[in-house]
């Protein structure tokens, strides 16, 4: 049995503290989604370009480098693990770099993953390139895959199209990295902008469902879960990010806090309110992963 690190009082936002891998077996419930961030294992010396500083690209032992049989049996885990706890009409979205995305690629079809899409987001302001001895790296990748390959999947068509100006919408989205206002609780190393997770959530998920990230971080999947009046639940091994999630969660139950990050949130402007998480929406009494 699974105890929350932190449950909101809404039971629409559970962390829990520890090891993915342990913990997936613990419970057995089925989300209706799945986002992963898993590590890139970059962290092996190397440095990069952050506000005009020179600045160490390390974010901690759990990015540290990895041979490719060693990231193989890592993807090839944590993979077969989210996948028993998807719906039978559920997908999962990988983010990643061309260092890792060809590997869990892989995982993903010999597992028996359907691949839908492969998203390439385009930072709008990406880091210099300090070296200048290549081109400035400024995409990362996100694979879109549906658990079954003959289990029809959610996608809000129609929605993504109203989104994109009424044309159908491109795997391409040129969004932004992190801004200041992202950061008010502290700033996670390798933190995802909410606008790529509402846009994913909103693509591939209704109203209520359930959102699972098992490398949670700083629950920016969690927040723009809530935001869209998604459930959410999460995992994450590093207490002091488990500390900054609560921060943050407890943050948007404050009406004006929640308001503003939407007002920064694009596709979130543009919607009604009916895709917005709903005051008269109450969650006391609904069955809870853990």
């Amino acid at each position: 049995m699974v105890t929350p690190y932190y449950r909101s009082p809404a039971n629409d936002f559970l962390l829990a503290y520890g090891d993915s891998f342990k913990l997936l077996r613990e419970f057995d419930f089925k989300f209706d989604m799945i986002f992963a961030d898993p590590p890139y294992f970059l962290s092996n010396g190397g440095i990069s370009l952050q506000s005009g500083k020179v600045v160490s690209v390390d974010k901690g032992n759990w990015d540290k480098g990895k041979t490719k049989e060693e990231m193989l049996v890592f993807n090839m885990e944590w993979l077969g693990l989210c996948r028993d706890k998807l719906k039978e009409n559920g997908t999962i979205w990988i983010s990643g770099t061309y260092h890792n995305i060809f590997s869990v690629a892989n995982c993903l079809t010999e597992l028996g993953y359907r691949i839908l899409n492969v998203i390439t987001w385009q930072k709008t302001n990406p880091p210099a390139n300090i070296s200048c001895r290549f081109f400035t790296y400024s995409t990362e990748f996100i694979i879109w895959a549906r658990k079954l390959h003959n289990k029809p999947h959610k996608f809000n068509y129609e929605l993504m199209k109203k989104l994109n100006g009424d044309k159908q919408m491109t795997d391409v989205w040129r969004l932004p990295a992190i801004g200041r206002w992202e950061k008010s609780q502290g700033k996670h190393p390798t933190q995802k902008p909410l606008s790529i997770l509402t846009r994913i959530i909103l693509s591939s998920t209704n109203v209520g469902d359930w959102v699972f990230d098992p490398f949670s971080g700083s629950s920016t999947t969690g927040i723009a879960a809530n935001l869209c009046g998604r459930r959410f639940a999460g995992i994450e091994q590093e207490e002091s990010f488990c500390i900054m999630s609560k921060a943050r969660r407890e943050e948007i139950e404050r009406l004006e806090a929640k308001e503003n990050l939407v007002q920064h949130i694009s596709d979130l402007r543009e919607l009604d309110r009916e895709y917005i998480v709903r005051e008269d929406v109450h969650h006391e009494n609904i069955n809870v992963p853990f």
